[in-house]
């Protein structure tokens, strides 16, 4: 059995919550669930229940019908495949949590986020990797960074912040440069550029990303990329923590017109 995906995990700890607001135990609720006490354990850890098992879940725990749509939202979702799918990608990364985020707040210290690119800049990182990759996997790659981009326009958009560094920027050529403007003029999407004047900040301890959810009860984790891979943190302080770094990083930034007159000026050098 594979590992439960982050949506499935989410909806067990939902449950867990709900469960604990009404005063049961789990052996408590397992009983008069008819379920053993190792299955409803396996449920809160990210098993994905049946769908009957869930509305009994919801009835024993006091939810009314009239609260029930977010958890069966989160269940209905906890059992789809994503749409990356097809291009072998897993539900266990980064793609299954922006996909269900409803604010992606980042800081770039060597590249051009993700969801700014231009396809000839993706191209671009692709190639500069050490390890190379084929033409197949690469031409993958950009579809799917193509694909999560469209969050950022229609219904339901993204609200994305992205605080860039300008020794990123500077590496772009003028189209990625006029292309950051562009999607900057989307009302869900903000740029700060932290110039190199702002001195030695946190910063330098490398990008991260924090992503923030609209499931019930307040959630977020801080999504951090390294040579061996990634990994995603959900201990609460740490996030907190992050969040702060994220806050100082855009006060020190130029404010968002001063970085488009910025990344404007660079532009028209290119």
């Amino acid at each position: 059995m594979s590992d439960p995906t982050f949506r499935q995990v989410r909806l067990g700890e939902a449950l867990k919550r709900l469960r604990e607001r009404a005063g049961l135990s789990q052996r408590e609720a397992a009983h008069r669930l008819r379920y053993n006490y190792q299955k409803l354990s396996r449920i809160e850890n990210g098993q994905l229940p049946e769908f009957h098992g869930l509305r009994a879940m919801l009835d024993l725990y006091g939810v009314v019908v009239s609260e029930e749509a977010p958890f069966v939202e989160m269940w209905e979702r906890a059992s789809e495949k994503g749409w990356w799918h097809p291009y072998g990608i897993e539900d266990q990364g980064y793609l299954s949590l922006e996909h269900d985020a409803v604010r992606v707040s980042t800081f770039q210290l060597g590249y051009i986020p993700g969801l700014l690119q231009t396809e000839d800049y993706m191209r671009a990182v692709f190639h500069g990797w050490q390890v190379q990759h084929s033409r197949k996997w690469i031409e993958n790659q950009i579809a799917v960074r193509t694909r999560r981009q469209q969050r950022l326009s229609g219904d339901r958009p993204l609200e994305y912040h992205a605080v860039i560094a300008e020794a990123a920027l500077r590496h772009a050529d003028g189209q990625q440069l006029s292309h950051i403007n562009r999607t900057a003029l989307l009302p869900n999407v903000t740029v700060w550029v932290l110039p190199d004047a702002a001195g030695l900040t946190d910063g330098q301890n490398g990008s991260f990303t924090l992503l923030d959810f609209a499931y019930p009860g307040e959630m977020s984790v801080l999504y951090v990329e390294h040579p061996a891979g990634a990994t995603h943190v959900e201990d609460t302080g740490r996030v907190k923590a992050s969040k702060l770094v994220f806050k100082h990083l855009s006060k020190l930034a130029l404010t968002p017109d001063e970085s488009a007159e910025w990344i404007g000026r660079l532009a028209a050098e290119r």
